[in-house]
């Protein structure tokens, strides 16, 4: 495998004032790359093509960030992501026009649904060819404004430099997501006289509330302290304000057990006394137990979505509602809520904080811990039976990962498991596709978190449908030496999508099996699989590390000896392959019917 780099290339220098504050003549492909400079744009996604070919002859141009070519766009714009959720930074993607842009849409309504600040620049068909059906002309601005935070279509040079400035500002504030600005080729080769680049964003009807009202801060508290039953629901929206130990305070400090969602694991360590775990569909049994006896619900940073509500209208039933967070539009937006607390969720628990003390709950923990010992998650193990149990796989992982390890998984059942078993301790952590359930995200996001931490081990728990979705990526892994640890958990089936049918459609397994059966066998039987891809070649064949593995006896050695190889790796696992997960809340049922089964 080659070790080449592009971060080891050194920067050829075309001109040498990428960076000035006096007013100067600049092309508007210069512009950009000043903008990302000046932005602190330190990595940047992405393709090239014909729109956007005067912006990428500048790019290589800059030695303040390093361009990473992806192999689809879509890819690229799942690196940015996991670029953005494992620092906090803005992540960047430049693509070309048409088929290029639109390959971004799905990777923007990903980040726009789970908060994600990224910014796309796409090139766009010369000015005078727009409406024209012209080669790799499409309406961008019309496509993307439904999964973008804002977007712009430049139509002069003059106004290039503000909108790049207020399209980082955008994604970076408020309630952060996705923004997009698209460039038509003209402008990127006009020059624009008296060039500066804007200090502030100008953007008049942009307001940002950070702190709540202080007499809703007092409110909140008086509330939390009357209840006997308080209860914590921390949401991504804890990590992307960094507040994860202002939460820390507020629960050991009141006694507040805390439960948090799929997007807000690790807000809180899954390793503390407090911590119920996650709730919702494939939640806990406890933390559901516990929202729908609480009498004080504390959402922090969170938006009541369906997959945490369930039935709506039968949610946390006796509860008084408390929610904070930085977008107005989810106040009582699903769930009707009591006091709300609008602003940064870090500013707020920093007002709320000083207040607290501990709350007379000492009856209510002991049922919280009663409903833990009664409800544990559980799985029925083969005993001394070679077959790989998922859950028991990703215990494994638990335990042999790094402490620091960033784990990203792709979405399906394996998405759960992991989940549920992979103990959590610190923001920043864990990134998954939590509101889009986007198939594919795992792995180029998984590269993008190993192209912030270089050093940190990085690990994607992938299922056999979703990793096929974005493979192409592991040339971009091998290519830029980006050392992630892929597991697969190859159960031969659309497994999430095969439990429902399992569970909901009599079994009537319709286009869920990616094996091809033969011969005799049942379903589940890994015997009866005609037709397999081979993972571990195929990652050999991209230059990178693989093994396959189906004995149990055979996995401890081949996870330690994936997890210590030097570059890329994918280590496939056959798993059982009819194993469902559990606890589920049926689509639509009260969090009071969960389904508390084994396998």
């Amino acid at each position: 495998m080659s070790s080449y780099s592009q971060t080891a290339k050194p920067a050829k220098k075309k001109q040498a004032n990428a960076v000035q504050s006096a007013p100067c003549r600049k092309k508007g492909a210069e512009i950009v790359v000043d903008a990302l400079e000046r932005e602190g744009v330190e990595v940047v996604f992405g393709y090239p093509g014909g729109a956007i070919i005067d912006v990428f002859d500048m790019l290589n141009q800059s030695d303040k960030f390093q361009f990473i070519l992806t192999r689809h766009e879509q890819g690229a714009m799942h690196m940015a992501e996991g670029y953005a959720r494992a620092t906090g930074k803005v992540g960047c993607v430049i693509v070309t026009s048409g088929p290029g842009a639109t390959n971004t849409v799905t990777g923007l309504a990903d980040a726009m649904m789970d908060s994600t600040p990224i910014v796309v620049i796409s090139g766009q068909v010369a000015s005078h060819l727009i409406g024209n059906d012209a080669f790799q002309e499409a309406d961008v601005v019309g496509i993307t404004r439904p999964v973008t935070k804002h977007n712009y279509l430049v139509k002069n040079i003059q106004e290039l430099p503000q909108l790049l400035k207020n399209t980082f500002h955008i994604a970076r504030t408020g309630r952060q997501g996705p923004a997009l600005i698209d460039i038509p080729k003209d402008i990127q080769k006009q020059t624009l006289e008296n060039y500066v680049y804007p200090s502030e964003p100008a953007l008049p009807g942009y307001r940002i509330q950070t702190k709540p009202a202080a007499e809703n801060v007092a409110k909140a508290w008086e509330m939390i302290y009357s209840s006997k039953r308080p209860l914590i629901y921390a949401g991504g929206g804890v990590i992307n304000s960094n507040a994860a130990d202002e939460l820390f305070v507020l629960a050991t400090k009141a006694n507040i057990p805390v439960t948090t969602t799929l997007m807000g694991l690790g807000a809180f360590p899954e390793t503390h006394p407090l911590s119920l775990h996650m709730l919702g569909m494939h939640g806990t049994v406890y933390a559901n137990k516990a929202v729908q006896a609480c009498d004080c619900l504390i959402a922090v940073g969170s938006r009541f979505d369906d997959r945490v509500t369930g039935k709506i209208s039968e949610f946390a039933p006796h509860a008084k509602i408390i929610h904070m967070d930085i977008d107005p539009s989810s106040i009582s937006k699903n769930v009707a809520v009591d006091v709300d607390l609008i602003g940064d969720v870090k500013e707020i628990l920093t007002m709320l904080n000083p207040l607290a003390k501990r709350c007379d709950a000492d009856e209510w923990l002991m049922q919280v811990e009663d409903w833990k010992k009664k409800h544990p998650l559980r799985y029925k193990k083969h005993g001394d039976s070679e077959e790989i149990l998922p859950q028991e796989l990703i215990e494994e992982i638990n335990k042999a990962a790094n402490d620091d390890a960033i784990v990203a998984s792709e979405v399906g059942q394996h998405q759960m498991w992991a989940a549920q078993h992979f103990a959590f301790t610190r923001p920043r952590t864990w990134i998954t596709s939590g509101g889009l359930g986007t198939m594919g995200f795992g792995f180029p996001a998984a590269i993008g978190a190993q192209r912030a931490f270089p050093g940190r081990q990085v690990i994607l728990i992938a299922g056999d449908g979703s990793i096929q979705m974005n493979i192409q990526e592991l040339a971009t892994a091998a290519y830029y030496n980006l050392p992630v640890k892929v597991i697969i958990l190859n159960n031969g089936w659309l497994g999430m999508v095969r439990q429902w049918q399992d569970l909901f459609y009599g079994k009537n397994y319709s286009a869920t099996e990616l094996t091809r059966p033969g011969g005799d066998g049942s379903p589940g039987d890994w015997k009866a699989a005609e037709y397999l891809p081979r993972f571990d070649i195929l990652a050999q064949a991209y230059g990178c590390w693989g093994r396959s593995v189906s004995q149990r006896s055979e996995l401890d050695g081949a996870l330690k000896e994936c997890l210590a190889a030097e570059g890329p790796a994918i280590l496939e696992v056959k798993v059982s392959r009819e194993e469902n997960v559990y606890p589920m809340v049926p689509a639509g049922a009260s969090l009071n019917q969960i389904m508390d089964g084994m396998a």
